[in-house]
Formats: C-alpha cells, sequence, structure tokens
C-alpha cells in the first residue's frame, strides 16, 4: 500500500499530466472565428503584408472600443500635469547623500521634464505654465546638453532649486494638480 505522501505525490502528478494535457492545442479543432469573417458572412481577408496585418488589427480593436497603443516608443500620450508635478514631489524628501545622489540628481532631471512636457501638452496651454517652462528652460540652458552625473552635480543648486521654485509656483496653482 502507498503511504499518505506518495499518495499525494501521485495525485499531484497525474493532476499536472492532465492539467498540461487540457492545456495542450487540439491540431482537430476548429479555428477562432475571425471578427472580419463572421462580419463577412465566413469569407475571411489574409493580410498580404505587415502593414496590411497591423491596419486590420487596428480595425479590429477600433470595432470593439478599445483604443489602440502606441506603435513606437516615441510617441507616448501626454502625462497629466496632476501625475507629473505629483513624480516631482516625491523627490522633496530625497537629497544627495553618499550612495544615492547621481539617482537623485537625475530623478530631479527627470521628473522636471516630465512635468515640462505635461505642461506642454496641457489643455489650458503652455502660456498657462509660462513660469516653470521658463524655469527649465534656464536651466536646460545651463546643463547645455550635458546630463552626466558631473554636470548635474556641477549644477546641483541650479537642479534643486528650479525643483523647488516650480513646486512653489504649482502650490499656488492647486486647480492645476488637484
Amino acid at each position: 500500500m502507498f503511504t499518505s505522501s506518495v499518495r499525494s505525490t501521485v495525485v499531484a502528478v497525474v493532476a499536472l499530466a492532465a492539467l498540461s494535457v487540457s492545456c495542450g492545442t487540439d491540431p482537430d479543432a476548429a479555428p477562432p472565428v475571425d471578427r472580419q469573417q463572421a462580419a463577412t458572412g465566413g469569407v475571411a481577408t489574409v493580410p498580404t503584408s505587415a502593414a496590411d496585418a497591423a491596419e486590420a488589427a487596428a480595425e479590429d480593436e477600433a470595432s470593439a472600443g478599445v483604443t489602440p497603443a502606441p506603435t513606437t516608443p516615441d510617441v507616448v500620450p501626454p502625462e497629466r500635469v496632476r501625475d507629473a508635478f505629483a513624480g516631482l514631489q516625491a523627490t522633496l524628501d530625497d537629497a544627495c547623500t553618499p550612495g544615492n545622489c547621481a539617482y537623485f540628481l537625475g530623478r530631479v532631471h527627470d521628473e522636471l521634464h516630465r512635468l515640462d512636457r505635461a505642461m506642454k501638452a496641457d489643455p489650458k496651454g503652455a502660456a498657462h505654465f509660462d513660469r516653470p517652462i521658463e524655469l527649465i528652460a534656464k536651466l536646460d540652458a545651463e546643463l547645455g546638453g550635458d546630463r552626466s552625473f558631473e554636470n548635474l552635480k556641477r549644477h546641483q543648486t541650479l537642479l534643486v532649486g528650479t525643483r523647488d521654485r516650480i513646486n512653489t509656483w504649482m502650490q499656488g496653482h492647486p486647480d492645476d494638480y488637484r
């Protein structure tokens, strides 16, 4: 007779084997019905190129009410100012400490630019956010396009000061982040 642990092992192995068989594909099973095929009375069209396939997929998503995701990494929907500002505020309790300084300065830089993009894309218009956008442009001019740790460290006072001035400006405009 089997012991209880051997019996449990056998039951587990049988269950896993049954599961793997049920999860496999049946070559004789009918393929899933394509929405386009169902809409055209059973006549399916086969895309002839990758572009045709992408277009067909976009049409399927549109008919299903799905908003397609951006197709390239450069196409990112604009972020809301509120969310970008929250990211910048998350840097307020952090500091340039040994072992953390490069991360901290890089993050402050990134969060400022994330907020800059959100403000420029906001429906209120870039003119509404003229002061923060101006402060970030001044910072960028000083950094000269060099985002290296050494350059960020050299301009640490300006970088953190820009963050703090924008935080103060935003606190005076609560309707922009609440």
